[in-house]
């Protein structure tokens, strides 16, 4: 077998400007032909022709975003300013709306962001030691809840100072920013509320939904803001570059290092096992129904979201040690590679088809927004506080306990952890938006029944 060697010189090498990889003129070539099928209707309407337009707003908006002084220190850097601009470019009639429907099939029909969600899921649990992932579970509800806490505590507080009751801030701002997301979380809240209260649940919905749109904004760019402070010499004690306990180091080293060869096979059983999990997931949240139950007169059902059941069961096989190393290995391969080099795709993705900047604008009150960036304080004080309580690092709590209850769910998830630098947290940060958003609509029959 012949093999091809390929030299430059370093004058060549130099002389050559690359963006994502790729030299200036390749990326010029293929955002030219993007943008003319995009302007003249010819992008075809199917995965491919959402991946060609997908990459070439994001790489095209990274590279400005990871240039800008303070933004790309403090607020998020390429990734975040592809997700806003791309919702900009949709608000202000840039993108054709042809071409958004091509998006929208990428996100929502071929539902791209789950398989994104899944990967590192699977990766970032089955990379982790076993005893650490024991011990991370034990502690981590607790830390939710110190974040829940403390989010209706700095919330009432924000609302003393504007004049708001404490139980409209209660039930119409610190609920819906805390609830895990809009799917499985502000919706049902706003089925609980019409059934409590008899009301209108498309009302109470409106409004939650441009409350939570602001708080995940302020979300993002808090877990930029805690990923630097955490490289400050004060915050350097609390920040676990990503490592969410504290004796992480200490448990790793009892456990026998080996050296695993992984091929591109092993890589690819890694996919395999995460969209089977997930299918999984998806089974044990049809078939294991918790039964209702009353609270003041009304009745609550929890659905657990498949990604809760994913965690679950992905945690279990871990612990039970039925996965062998080499395909552990492959899954954690295949979970870096989708980090970093899809988040993009779903940023702008998610900016594009999921994003209203127009409901946000709305809603984008000085008092409103106050309020939430308060509640949103609340849930990284109560739960970097709980977390180092526990033995965790504050920071890496912060983002995935507080931020990612916070947040628009999966999406936001995306968003925050991308802020961060911390995408192996993804398993954590489910826990949180499912599990913790599961906890929010006890809270909030409880509070609907005690304030209407």
């Amino acid at each position: 077998m012949s093999t091809t060697t390929v030299t430059k010189t370093t004058k060549e090498m130099k002389e050559t400007f690359k963006v994502f990889g790729m030299p200036w003129y390749i990326l010029a070539g293929v955002s030219l032909t993007v943008i003319f099928a995009a302007a003249k209707g010819f992008l075809p309407n199917n995965i491919v022709g959402g991946f060609a337009l997908l990459y070439t707003v994001g790489i095209l908006f990274g590279f400005i975003g990871d240039r800008i002084p303070i933004w790309n220190e403090y607020v998020g850097g390429g990734p975040i300013l592809a997700f806003l601009g791309a919702a900009a470019l949709v608000y202000w009639g840039v993108i054709p709306e042809k071409s958004v429907e091509t998006v929208k099939l990428f996100m929502d029909t071929t539902d791209f962001l789950d398989l994104f969600i899944s990967v590192l899921i699977t990766g970032s649990i089955l990379s982790v030691n076993r005893k650490l992932l024991m011990k991370a579970f034990l502690g981590y509800i607790p830390a939710i809840i110190g974040g829940i806490i403390a989010a209706f505590v700095f919330g009432i507080l924000g609302g003393v100072v504007f004049g708001i009751p404490a139980s409209e801030v209660a039930t119409k701002y610190v609920l819906p920013i805390m609830g895990g997301g809009t799917g499985a979380g502000a919706i049902p809240m706003s089925e609980i509320y019409a059934s409590v209260t008899g009301g209108d649940p498309a009302a109470w919905l409106s409004f939650a939904l441009s409350i939570l749109t602001i708080a995940n904004i302020i979300a993002i760019f808090s877990a930029s803001v805690l990923s630097k402070l955490g490289e400050t010499k004060a915050g350097e004690k609390f920040n676990g570059h990503g490592e969410l306990i504290r004796t992480a180091d200490d448990i790793s080293k009892l456990e026998e290092k080996v050296e695993i060869k992984v091929t591109a096979r092993e890589v690819a059983v890694g996919l395999i096992l995460s969209c089977a999990f997930y299918v999984l997931g998806n089974i044990f949240s049809k078939i294991i129904i918790i039964p209702e139950f009353t609270v003041f007169g009304t009745n609550v059902k929890i659905d657990i979201h498949r990604f809760a059941w994913m965690v679950i069961l992905v945690a279990v096989a871990n612990v039970a040690n039925v996965i062998p190393l080499e395909l552990k290995e492959g899954a954690k391969k295949l979970q870096g590679f989708f980090s970093k080099q899809f988040t993009i795709v779903v940023m702008v993705g998610v900016g594009i088809a999921l994003t209203d900047l127009g409901e946000l604008i709305a809603a984008f009150t000085f008092g409103n927004v106050v309020i939430a960036a308060l509640i949103v304080f609340g849930a990284i004080v109560g739960s970097g506080l709980i977390g180092w309580l526990v033995g965790f690092y504050p920071i890496e709590t912060a983002i995935t306990a507080g931020l990612c209850m916070a947040n628009r769910g999966g999406s936001g998830d995306v968003a925050v952890l991308t802020a961060a630098k911390r995408m192996d947290l993804m398993s954590f940060a489910q826990i949180s938006s499912r599990l913790g958003g599961g906890l929010m609509l006890v809270i909030a029959s409880i509070l609907f029944g005690i304030f209407f």
